[in-house]
């Protein structure tokens, strides 16, 4: 795996500085890697995507998690700056600071919405986007995620729900979101810890029926990391993640140009394919590949489409 030849924490105002890094070749082919979450912070694996010879990777953490600053595992950090808005313009004053003209999107789960969100903003500066796990979240998706899959999983929703008394609650799954959120910043370290595990416990029993799904895969992570994700969660799909309804699919055809590549899982209960079906029908010019064997957390299969579909892509760049 490649060590980054640069490195740093971008000011990108509202008191927020981003960690960046990039890996590969400074003279070549510029790659974002968008991560997902909110709030998962960017994984070292992504430095090994790309080939270092061909490519310039670029890494960044968003705002409050991974490393940048101030960090959202700190319940006393404001949230209020962080929203898709926020991370759009982010990523535009990223590229400024790295003197980037143009360059390849790639990113799954939230990041390909995040992804969608930037390139209908920005569509001159992208040459190829590369999407694993295709979602364009908005209240309806959101809903879909963290109440609808509870038909699967009625005992694990149950407990989801149950664990917010039902005074606190609301009347719908955002209010249920919103009520994990403040519970992130409660005074006692102790509650907010139980906060964060029933949070991600959901979050497993979602993936639990993939091939690659585990009981502990979101519950796997150091406490600090695991407190940042929750709480950045809850603020973005407690606001429908700052999107409207379809809005990310009405304007695909913006993207008209730009190739790209949809790779998602046909077990993917969370992320369901017909998202992904819906974007390439709207979006001139990109190929869809559903990995029979795959859900939201991949497989070896679709880690092989991924790779044979970056080189085919990438080709004439």
């Amino acid at each position: 795996m490649s060590e980054p030849f640069d490195s740093g924490l971008l000011d990108v105002g509202d008191g927020n500085r981003i960690y960046y890094e990039q890996v590969g070749n400074p003279e070549a082919i510029p790659v974002l890697y968008v991560h997902g979450g909110p709030g998962s912070g960017c994984s070292l694996n992504a430095r090994g995507i790309y080939d270092p010879e061909r490519f310039r990777t670029i890494l960044f953490d968003q705002r409050n998690c991974g490393r940048s600053l101030p960090h959202a595992g700190d319940p006393s950090v404001d949230l209020s700056a962080n929203t898709t808005q926020h991370l759009i313009a982010d990523m535009e004053l990223l590229r400024e600071h790295l003197g980037v003209d143009k360059w390849l999107l790639n990113g799954g789960s939230w990041g390909s919405t995040l992804i969608l969100a930037y390139a209908e903003r920005h569509p001159e500066r992208v040459t190829r986007v590369v999407i694993s796990g295709v979602t364009a979240l908005s209240p309806a998706a959101v809903s879909w995620w963290y109440e609808g899959t509870g038909r699967f999983f009625p005992a694990e929703y149950e407990r989801f729900r149950d664990y917010i008394p039902a005074a606190e609650r609301g009347t719908g799954i955002l209010d249920l979101i919103n009520a994990y959120g403040r519970l992130m910043t409660h005074p006692d370290a102790q509650v907010r810890a139980r906060t964060a595990q029933e949070w991600l416990t959901w979050e497993d029993a979602i993936i639990s029926l993939e091939p690659n799904g585990t009981r502990d895969n979101y519950r796997n992570r150091p406490d600090d990391a695991a407190a940042a994700f929750v709480r950045i969660c809850a603020h973005y799909f407690g606001n429908g993640a700052f999107l409207e309804d379809g809005e990310l699919i009405r304007a695909a055809g913006k993207l008209e140009g730009i190739p790209a590549l949809l790779l998602h899982g046909r077990h993917d209960l969370g992320g369901p394919v017909k998202t992904a079906w819906d974007l390439a029908r709207a979006w001139p010019g990109a190929e869809l590949v559903i990995i029979e064997d795959s859900g939201h957390t991949g497989s070896p299969a679709f880690v092989a489409e991924a790779r044979s579909g970056i080189d085919r892509l990438t080709a004439g760049l």
